[in-house]
């Protein structure tokens, strides 16, 4: 039996350019040490295989701390450590790949064509993008014969995917009689599947970087041997990514709504709270100020109605009735425009405001 670990999509000095530069500079220096965390997995778990399935990297440019990180981490690691080079890190005469010179104990798939590496009592197989797409399936031509040994594949392809980024089929899978087909590329954890006698999964992205990313990130350890894989999956990230839907409706208050759906903990959180239902409108300026200290980053998106009992008064004869009235209209005609809703708060406040200065 091996033991193996199977990560994918790092994606190391992604931009974050939605941060501030010294937030994203924070985010990529805690993208490094997601590094130090897989090694001491591998330690820990006394792994045989270490198998890093593209895209470790976010682009050909690659900060120097990072280049040093990723080495001295695979370097740390005792067992061999295979990288098939994605379609964000493919492999070129420029990439860190070639410039670098790297541990022993890590070996580099720099074609696109099928290598096969033989390890005692195991056969792997690997391949690289060499460009930032690839029409062909990486699994092209593979049929591994039944010998005893265990057969195992570590790329970067996107399973049902039209093209561009090594598309896979499942009779793909099926047809290359391999024992486990370790992916990357998809950024959600799938499980292990089987497709004929072959296991395979994606152990989706180890980290988070956005809201299309959420909840608990990492990588898988697996027990396999010839017909039979086990896998767990481990998680790693220290920030998460989640989005909570409140509903506001009811006499306790935005706050106290809020507090009742959240976490027991929430300082690992980059959090997107999304008020919805029936209310006065929200002071999001006060709610931010009081949660945001909690977590480790906080919006609060207002998507809130109108009263129904407020409404009523678009039947008044005057100057409000008229502006509700055709406010109703519309968020008649787009019921699910949160943008009418908050135009018919702003419009109903200044409305007030000046008719309460005018009387």
């Amino acid at each position: 039996m091996l033991k193996i670990i199977h990560g994918a999509d790092f994606h190391l000095d992604s931009p974050f350019s939605g941060l501030t530069p010294e937030r994203a500079a924070r985010r990529r220096g805690e993208q490094r040490e997601l590094l130090d965390a897989l090694a001491k997995l591998a330690r820990e778990k006394g792994a045989d295989l270490v198998l890093l399935a593209g895209d470790l990297l976010d682009s050909e440019r690659v900060y120097r701390e990072t280049a040093q990180a990723l080495r001295a981490a695979l370097a740390s690691i005792p067992c061999p450590v295979f990288i098939s080079p994605g379609n964000h890190d493919f492999y070129s005469e420029r990439s860190v790949w070639a410039a670098l010179d790297w541990p022993d104990n890590v070996h580099i798939f720099r074609s696109r064509e099928l290598e096969r590496v033989d390890l005692p009592g195991c056969a792997l197989w690997g391949r690289a993008f060499i460009d930032a797409h690839e029409e062909c399936c990486p699994l092209e031509g593979l049929a591994v014969s039944d010998d005893g040994r265990l057969h195992i594949a570590c790329l970067h392809g996107d399973l049902n995917g039209t093209g561009g980024y090594g598309p896979i089929t499942p009779m793909d899978i099926a047809a290359s009689g391999l024992d486990y087909l370790a992916l990357g590329h998809v950024h959600q954890a799938s499980g292990l599947k089987k497709e004929g006698k072959t296991f395979w999964a994606y152990p989706g992205c180890p980290e988070g970087r956005g809201f299309d990313e959420l909840g608990e990130k990492g990588v898988l350890y697996l027990e396999a041997e010839p017909g039979q894989v086990k896998a767990r999956f481990v998680p790693l990230a220290k920030v998460r990514y989640e989005i909570f839907t409140v509903d506001i409706t009811g006499p306790e208050g935005a706050l106290s709504n809020i507090l009742e759906v959240l976490p027991g903990k929430t300082s690992d959180l980059v959090c997107r709270i999304i008020l919805t239902g029936e209310g006065e409108a929200p002071n999001l300026a006060n709610l931010e100020q009081m949660l945001s200290p909690e977590f480790y980053g906080l919006a609060i998106i207002d998507r809130t109605r109108l009263p129904r009992d407020l409404w009523a008064r678009r039947e008044e004869d005057n100057l409000t009735g008229l502006f509700l009235g055709a406010m109703w209209e519309k968020c008649q005609e787009n019921p699910d425009d949160p943008l009418l809703q908050l135009a018919a708060r702003y419009g109903l406040a200044a409305l007030e405001s000046g008719e309460e200065a005018g009387a």
